[in-house]
C-alpha cells in the first residue's frame, strides 16, 4: 500500500493528525512532509504495524501509548500503560522549579521525585541543572521499570527507590517534587485516561489531597536547611494545600502558580529561601 492509501484508511478510524504522527513514525518521515511522499509504497511488515496500531487507538488507546513514547521538556521518554502519560502542565512545574533552583541554590543540589511514575520530572530536572543526586521513588515496581528505561536510555545517575513517597527514606534533600495522584475518588475524568492509565496514579483519596497530606505530614526529617517543595496539583487545591503547609510545616513561604490556561497548577514551597 501507498502512504496516500495508508492515510485515507487511517483517517477512516481516528482523527487525521494522530493517522499522520503514526505513520510518519513508522516510515520514519517527518510527518509534516507527508504529502511529498503519497505515492511511497510501504512495505508490507510496516503495513501491518500501522492498520493494528490504527485499530488499537480506533479502540481507545491513546497514540503516546501505541507510539511508546512521548516527547518532554526536549527530550524522548518511553511509556506504556504502567505509567501516566506526562502533560504539558508538568512541563510547566519542571521549568519554575529550574528558574527556582538558579534563582535560590547553589548548584549542585539533592533532589527526589515522588511518585516518579516514567521519571520524566527528576530525570529532566537532572539533566537541566547541577545535582549531587537524584532519587526517583515510586510505590509501583512497575513503573519504576519503565523509569529504569529512561533512565538507562539518557544515561542517568538517577537512583530508583521503591518506597510509598517518603516511607523508607532518611536522606535530606534541597528539591522535593512531586506530581502526585490528586483526582478525587468520584470525580469525572475523560475515558481515554480512566480506561488507559494507572488508577493508582490517577487517584488521591475522597478529596484528592492525600498524598499531599502524606507527604506533607513526613516530609520535615527530609529537607535541609533551606529547601524547595514544588507539587503540581489539581486547579481547585490550591487553598487547601496552602493550609496542609502552614499547619504541617509552621513558618514557610508557599506561592502558588498558574498554568498556560490560567488554572492554579503549580505550589511552591519556600523554607529559608528569600
Amino acid at each position: 500500500m501507498t502512504v496516500e492509501e495508508l492515510l485515507v484508511f487511517g483517517k477512516s478510524h481516528c482523527h487525521s493528525d494522530h493517522a499522520k504522527i503514526l505513520l510518519a513514525e513508522i516510515i520514519q518521515k517527518n510527518p509534516l512532509e507527508l504529502l511529498n511522499y503519497l505515492d511511497l509504497e510501504v512495505k508490507e511488515e510496516q503495513t501491518n504495524q500501522y492498520k493494528k496500531a490504527i485499530l488499537a487507538m480506533q479502540e481507545g488507546k491513546p497514540l503516546q501509548y501505541v507510539l511508546g513514547k512521548v516527547n518532554f521538556y526536549g527530550n524522548t521518554f518511553y511509556v506504556d500503560e504502567r505509567v501516566l502519560i506526562p502533560r504539558f502542565e508538568t512541563e510547566e512545574l519542571v521549568e519554575n522549579t529550574v528558574n527556582y533552583i538558579k534563582k535560590h541554590f547553589n548548584e549542585p543540589v539533592d533532589i527526589i521525585d515522588l511518585g516518579c511514575g516514567s521519571g520524566v520530572i527528576g530525570l529532566t530536572l537532572e539533566k537541566k541543572v547541577s545535582t549531587n543526586s537524584v532519587d526517583l521513588i515510586d510505590i509501583s515496581k512497575e513503573a519504576l521499570e519503565v523509569a529504569k528505561i529512561n533512565k538507562d536510555h539518557l544515561q542517568s545517575n538517577a537512583n530508583l527507590i521503591e518506597s510509598d513517597m517518603l516511607e523508607k527514606i532518611d536522606k535530606k534533600y534541597d528539591i522535593i517534587i512531586s506530581n502526585p495522584p490528586y483526582i478525587r475518588t468520584n470525580e469525572e475524568i475523560e475515558e481515554i485516561v480512566k480506561n488507559n492509565e494507572p488508577h493508582q496514579a490517577l487517584y488521591g483519596g475522597e478529596d484528592g489531597l492525600d498524598f499531599y497530606r502524606k507527604i506533607l505530614n513526613n516530609v520535615q526529617k527530609n529537607m535541609k536547611e533551606k529547601c524547595l517543595i514544588a507539587f503540581e496539583i489539581g486547579c481547585e487545591q490550591s487553598t487547601s494545600i496552602e493550609k496542609l503547609a502552614k499547619e504541617s510545616l509552621g513558618n514557610v513561604k508557599v506561592e502558588c502558580k498558574k498554568d498556560l490556561s490560567d488554572k492554579d497548577r503549580m505550589i511552591f514551597i519556600f523554607k529559608n529561601l528569600e
